[in-house]
């Protein structure tokens, strides 16, 4: 609090000053500081600028009502500053917000206050002559951003009989689109591309719902021809959006309604009970539960059901409340063969992953359409401590092998992931040799992405080839060459048993896709041993100096003509030389260089 910091009399000196200005000057500081302790997010100094200017309950916005932010911060005295980047209002100190709020009666109500200005905003006739616009210009309307996707959660907090009024007043007029197009472009997964042509579907009792005022939506549930179960441009009902948004006590009102249709989706096939269990409401998944017309396995259009959405966002309660049905199916897969268990696992959800592993028809094992099990979706995405649960158990393969042969050993090694690479390592029954359907073995999959540790822990087994091609005939090396990842092209060449000069099926050693790829570092790692041929050429004879020279790499140019061993002439299959390649593809750089050798 503030009076801890000492700074409640000073806030009170201040507070003092500001409402001995007197008139329009007091009302301006005191309004900015209700303005600025309320607001859902940081306003903007324009957004602030324009709210203030707004008259309650007038048809009109006046541009001439619009104060200056430097009129604004000096009726404020010192209480309010401009954040300079993001050029957004904020107190000068967390502890006067807090004062503020411990002494409400020093402003006017602020929610009340607030959504009345916004719903004034956007039933104002410059927000209404938008909606004739198919791109309307927005620049004029700062405030209208705030407004739609905030004047229901003022409203909620308290909603003052203006408010309401004001609220009917957005509703009923249909040609206003504006405000619940706004609202919407902030709910993309709940409908597609071309659906908010059809914004008008979003009735009243659709925003009402949306923001839970249940005051509201009790009485729009009693007008004549209200209907209950009306769907708006993405399908979704009334219901709907309370129950994913988890308000209870709207979602209780809507039930109540004769003809209500708690089970009705979406256009993704998304039940009010999956969004709420996609989100975490509790509560209102309890309330759908207690229906008999409410399946619990009502999957969506890509096959998830609500318990697979609750795991896949790790809500513990609400599975707790879904495994508690005596018909939910826990290890029902989706269409990618993905079970809540291998979603709980994949996002790293311990707590989910132990509650659905007790139920004894939960395949800890059981592999996607991908042929990724739990556990290699777990070791994929380096979920240690999930990791361990699934190897504690006795019916998890740790080495299966998915549709591409990569094990889970190698889905970690391919990643970076060093904890569960050391997990892995420590058991007797995982390969770490093993190769995947390319011929990539985990090292060669660390390697080639430039996982240095993942490399050192690998390299420390006895049992690893550090040299093993893959069926491109690509080593390890070569692939870590290619990327130019100079730690693990160090690491490798440590190892007595790998060739430096190895090259693949298309005859490109690790220098000369270093040479190609413009990797400088490895380029001089290579060329300090002597058992590299500097000017190896491939199967169409063409040297690392060709390679770099069509690619305008003019460093590794420079590297390679330093040496004695580097023929800058030798000609290709078809006869071209270094020179003619830089030439050809417009290298003026290396061009230079060749010429002045």
């Amino acid at each position: 609090m503030a009076d801890g910091f000492g700074l409640g009399d000073a806030y009170d000196a201040t507070l003092g000053r500001i409402k001995r200005q007197g008139g329009e000057r007091a009302m301006l500081g005191m309004a900015v500081l209700m303005w600025t302790s309320h607001s859902e997010r940081p306003l903007k100094a324009d957004e602030l600028c324009h709210a203030l200017a707004v008259e309650i309950g007038s048809p009109n916005l006046n541009a001439d009502n619009v104060p200056s932010i430097g009129t604004l911060l000096a009726c404020c005295q010192g209480l309010v500053v401009v954040e300079k980047e993001a050029s957004t209002v904020r107190l000068i100190h967390f502890t006067l917000q807090e004062y503020l709020l411990a002494n409400p009666n020093l402003l006017v109500p602020g929610h009340s206050t607030i959504a009345e200005t916004c719903l004034t905003y956007l039933n104002s006739q410059q927000v209404k002559a938008f909606s004739t616009s198919p791109s309307p210009d927005l620049q004029d309307t700062p405030f209208l951003e705030y407004s739609s996707l905030y004047w229901g959660v003022h409203a909620k907090k308290d909603l003052s009989d203006c408010a309401k009024l004001l609220a009917l007043k957005l509703f009923d007029d249909r040609t206003n689109q504006i405000p619940a197009k706004t609202l919407l472009q902030g709910q993309k997964p709940y409908w597609h591309p071309g659906d908010l042509d059809k914004i008008s579907l979003f009735g009243g009792l659709h925003y009402a719902s949306f923001f839970g005022i249940v005051e509201v939506v009790a009485s729009l549930v009693q007008m004549e021809g209200c209907d209950i179960n009306q769907i708006d441009c993405g399908g979704n009902t009334p219901l709907m959006w309370a129950a994913r948004n988890g308000h209870d006590q709207v979602v209780k009102t809507l039930l109540a309604r004769d003809g209500v249709h708690p089970d009705q989706p979406d256009d993704n096939g998304e039940s009010p009970l999956l969004g709420a269990a996609w989100d975490g409401r509790e509560g209102v998944v309890k309330i759908l539960l207690g229906r008999d017309d409410v399946d619990p396995n009502k999957p969506d259009i890509d096959g998830d059901t609500p318990l697979s959405c609750a795991s896949q966002n790790g809500h513990e309660e609400v599975i707790k409340i879904l495994l508690k049905q005596v018909n939910v199916k826990p290890d029902k897969p989706d269409i990618d063969g993905q079970t809540p268990l291998s979603w709980a696992a994949r996002n790293g959800h311990q707590g989910v992953v132990k509650i659905l592993l007790q139920r004894g028809e939960v395949n800890p094992n059981k592999p996607d359409v991908d042929g990724q099990t739990p556990l290699s979706w777990a070791a994929c995405n380096g979920h240690e401590g999930v990791v361990e649960i699934l190897l504690g158990l006795d019916n998890v393969s740790p080495d299966e092998l998915d549709n591409n042969n990569q094990t889970p050993l190698s889905c970690a090694s391919q990643n970076g992931h060093e904890g569960v690479v050391k997990i892995l390592l420590g058991r007797d029954d995982v390969d770490p040799n093993k190769p995947d359907n390319d011929g990539d073995t985990p090292l060669s999959c660390a390697s080639c992405n430039g996982h240095e540790g993942v490399v050192k822990m690998l390299l420390g087994c006895e049992d690893v080839n550090p040299d093993k091609p893959n069926s491109q005939d690509q080593t390890p090396l070569l692939n870590a060459a290619y990327n130019g990842h100079e730690g693990v092209v160090k690491l490798l060449l440590k190892q007595i048993n790998v060739n430096p000069d190895k090259s693949g099926n298309d005859g490109q050693t690790p220098l000369s896709w270093a040479a190609y790829n413009g990797h400088e570092g490895v380029v001089k790692i290579l060329l300090g041993r002597d058992d590299v041929n500097p000017d190896k050429p491939d199967n169409n004879n063409q040297t690392p100096l060709s390679c770099a020279s069509q690619n305008g790499h003019e460093g590794v140019v420079k590297i390679l003509l330093g040496r004695d061993d580097v023929n800058p002439d030798k000609p290709d299959n078809d006869g071209r030389t270094p020179l003619w390649w830089a030439a050809w593809n417009r290298q003026e750089g290396v061009v230079k260089i060749l010429g002045r050798r």
